[in-house]
């Protein structure tokens, strides 16, 4: 057609399979999501269409290109993350002293995959204690994992502090079977398995046997003082008020807090006993602390886990 248009990006320095993905599905995602026809000739993406979809594929497709460039292996499930920010207008491009996360013996750099993630970072980066509000797969933990790596990595912090509610509902450890790190071990995991995918496992197992690394049941911060230490309070949605309160102020000197939960999942029996809740109730405003909140727009999982999420909160509304 006459009125079509090509519109051509460099993809030079850019892994082929990283960006196409694998039999070309980010590549025929983005077509038939923008409406145009997308190909990948040696170092050059082609777009072709008609003017509004190409300048809008181009834009999704200049994001792409860029995170691939950083060494990400891009998925459908980006493309259509993408797709969905630049409909938003929050889709951005990289940008020069954006926050990025490079990691001792890692050859990829750790970065924010969405807009929601981006301003997650940077509130992690500038604030000494930072509460992430969001459903699940949008990356609260494991950001903040790799941030608390980061920093140690740099010495900015001489220890890593994990700790979660062990068992919902009251930490009733004593029902459980076998001693206590065989009780714990199981509400632990993902913080191990985030761990372990910053840090080869045999530094992750030196880490916690010299105690720079530290991954506990939130009871057991009782009665501590934190100084000079990341700390991650993870599922905090069932953390108790009282919890909440004792693990806020076992922060010492140079120390900083990433609190992260789930308010659709809080197993608590009382929902308003949720800590979480709590310190969105009192703590905004304090100079020092910030609240980021993440949606099904940030989600980094499989891409139906996007549509479950929405789907579980309309039914909810009724």
């Amino acid at each position: 057609m006459s009125d079509e248009i090509t519109h051509r990006l460099s993809a030079e320095g850019v892994d082929p399979l990283a960006l196409a993905g694998v039999n070309d599905g980010n590549l025929i995602e983005l077509a038939k999501r923008l409406g145009v026809r997308v190909s990948l000739r040696g170092d050059t993406l082609l777009l072709q269409g008609l003017l509004p979809a190409v300048e809008r594929a181009a834009q999704v497709a200049q994001a792409l290109v860029d995170l691939a460039r950083m060494g990400e292996t891009l998925e459908v499930a980006d493309v259509d993350r993408m797709v969905g920010e630049e409909a938003q207008g929050t889709l951005g491009r990289p940008a020069e002293g954006e926050y990025k996360i490079i990691l001792p013996g890692l050859r990829r750099v750790i970065q924010a995959k969405s807009a929601g993630q981006r301003q997650y970072l940077e509130a992690i980066a500038q604030h000494d204690i930072v509460v992430g509000i969001g459903p699940a797969g949008t990356g609260k933990t494991y950001l903040a994992v790799a941030a608390a790596v980061d920093a140690l990595s740099r010495k900015r912090v001489r220890r890593i502090v994990l700790a979660r509610p062990a068992v919902e509902a009251g930490e009733s450890l004593g029902f459980l079977p076998g001693d206590v790190h065989e009780k714990v071990d199981p509400y632990l995991r993902p913080l191990y398995d985030a761990l372990e995918d910053m840090m080869p496992r045999d530094r992750v197992q030196k880490a916690i046997e010299s105690r720079i690394i530290e991954i506990a049941p939130l009871a057991y911060m009782r009665g501590r003082t934190l100084s000079d230490a990341f700390v991650i309070l993870d599922e905090a949605q069932n953390a108790t008020g009282m919890q909440m309160k004792m693990f806020l102020t076992r922060l010492g000197v140079n120390s900083r807090a990433v609190i992260t939960g789930d308010k659709t999942q809080i197993d608590l029996t009382n929902r308003e006993d949720s800590g979480l809740l709590q310190v969105e109730r009192i703590l905004p405003g304090i100079e020092g602390i910030a609240f980021c909140y993440l949606t099904e727009t940030d989600v980094v999982r499989h891409r139906l886990v996007r549509d479950i999420i929405r789907a579980y909160a309309e039914d909810a509304q009724g």
